[in-house]
């Protein structure tokens, strides 16, 4: 059961930047399994805290090849960048204050968090790599 598939619309056209994605997309499904079953609430918020985490770590990525290739979008994305950060750190507060997991809420929040940076920021950043190998 999984929450997002790996679609070819995610794709930048950057490999690590892709591989990255991917390897979200199956942290942000390890989260939706165990919101399925009787997990405890420890386990999200470990695997919340790995998404957090690994989420830093592409974005820093991110930008530096953004710096490198000067993208003309580099400091709206990155801003994006910290407000997706903001939002996954508020995702994680959300569960462990709750007395209640709210499975269902917690699913679509992070299928909207992922879904919504690829929409816009992503795919722009897609558009620019494929300009940028087409002007080589």
């Amino acid at each position: 059961m999984t929450l997002i598939e790996w679609r070819e619309e995610y794709s930048t056209g950057i490999s690590g930047v892709d591989h990255e994605h991917q390897e979200l997309i199956a942290l942000i499904n390890s989260v939706y399994e165990l919101s399925g079953g009787s997990t405890d609430k420890n386990s999200i918020i470990n695997c919340l805290g790995d998404i957090y985490g690994s989420i830093s770590s592409h974005f820093a990525l991110e930008e530096r090849w953004m710096e490198q290739n000067n993208y003309d979008d580099y400091r709206a994305h990155r801003d994006d960048h910290e407000r997706l950060l903001d939002d996954i750190g508020d995702i994680t507060d959300d569960v462990e204050i709750s007395s209640e997991l709210n499975i269902e809420q917690l699913r679509e929040r992070l299928g909207n968090w992922f879904l919504n940076h690829f929409k816009t920021h992503d795919a722009r950043l897609h558009k620019f790599e494929t300009a940028n190998k087409h002007n080589d």
